[in-house]
């Protein structure tokens, strides 16, 4: 296995051809290209890539932003979008997807190999850092119940030392 699994998303068979090779030179391998939002769901439930790259403006019921939205939601794979499209209503859309990059075409393969890494990193690293919240969060509740424990471990202990002080003064 590579550097990464990468799915891309791009209608326009030439351009997915063009990325699909420059990938495969830089060491990653790619999932089977989808051309619509639609496609791009399946392939990322099926294959469940490492990232995303996604066109914005596909064939189809829903665009790579709404596409993107979907993945992130339901399968947490993050995604970098990959468009012609840098107006500011596109980037505003997309934004809302809290993307881990986005390439205005036409681009370097320095800018896709730049892009891909600094968001499987930064990926990896809000990974871990959910991972480690979720920990501190258990132990957070396990903590406050043992001191909720020792609260009544020691109210019971209270309320034995007057029963017994109460005992011997009777025997006294």
């Amino acid at each position: 296995m590579g550097r990464g699994l990468i799915l891309i998303v791009e209608d326009e068979a030439i351009i997915a051809i063009d990325i699909k090779k420059s990938l495969l030179e830089m060491g990653y391998d790619v999932t089977p290209v989808a051309g619509s939002g639609e496609d791009a769901i399946h392939k990322a439930e099926e294959y469940k890539p490492d990232l995303v790259l996604m066109d914005i403006v596909m064939p189809g019921k829903i665009d790579g932003i709404e596409a993107a939205k979907q993945i992130q939601s339901r399968f947490d794979i993050p995604v970098v979008f990959l468009t012609a499209y840098a107006d500011k209503e596109t980037i505003d859309r997309a934004k809302l997807t809290e993307p881990f990059g986005y390439i205005a075409k036409p681009f370097t393969d320095k800018d896709l190999y730049s892009n891909i890494e600094i968001a499987l990193y930064k990926y990896k690293m809000e990974k871990k850092l959910r991972h480690n919240l979720n920990i501190e969060h258990r132990l957070n509740k396990q903590l406050l119940k043992r001191e909720e424990r020792i609260k009544e471990l020691k109210d019971e202990n209270e309320q034995l030392k007057l029963k017994l002080q109460e005992l011997e003064g009777k025997k006294g």
